[in-house]
């Protein structure tokens, strides 16, 4: 088994490519070991001694060390942890373990379904590729709520990603957005 790495925006979090699918629907995202207990590769990821998150998507995954980890001592194991994983035959997340998807309600509404639809095919995408995903949260008075997760979360770009990316990016097409916030 042959697992590519690739560096992320945010140096805490670098993203692992294990050459198969990861997540069939949905994305996972791991902040604790607590959390991990769900799925038994996030678990054994935690187990390795720096790990502080762990973030599934569709056919990658990112991990965050702690700030006083290095990643030259750090990615050997992470690797280890990922290669047993996919050797033992185990799932990626047990079956009750709970998907986290996007808000829902204000289906009916035009510019809801305009904006969900921009992050849907230009921003979520643009994203992925660096090892995250962004959740559309609501839209109210002409802000976007959005939620970033995996290696967004906690990036010191995320903040020029919001405002001058997906910000821009929403009010060309939707001139009732005016302004992009991150919410938890």
């Amino acid at each position: 088994m042959f697992i590519q790495t690739e560096q992320t925006p945010n140096p805490a979090t670098l993203k692992f490519l294990p050459g198969r699918e990861v997540m069939a629907r949905g994305v996972a995202d791991f902040t604790t070991p607590t959390d991990a207990e769900a799925s038994p590769l996030a678990h054994r990821l935690f187990a390795v001694d720096g790990v502080t998150g762990v973030f599934f998507g569709t056919d990658f995954i990112t991990v965050t060390k702690a700030a006083d980890q290095d990643w030259y001592a750090l990615k050997p194991a992470v690797l280890g942890a990922i290669m047993e994983h996919y050797l033992s035959g185990d799932p990626v997340l047990e079956r009750q373990a709970e998907v986290e998807e996007e808000a829902t309600g204000d289906e009916d509404d035009e510019i809801v379904k305009q904006i969900r639809e921009l992050i849907e095919t230009r921003v979520r995408p643009a994203v992925a590729q660096d090892g995250g995903d962004i959740i559309f949260r609501g839209f109210e008075r002409g802000v976007v709520y959005l939620h970033m997760r995996g290696a967004c979360s906690g990036c010191p770009s995320s903040t020029i990603t919001l405002k001058n990316g997906i910000e821009n990016l929403l009010r060309y097409y939707v001139p009732e957005v005016v302004e992009v916030r991150p919410v938890a």
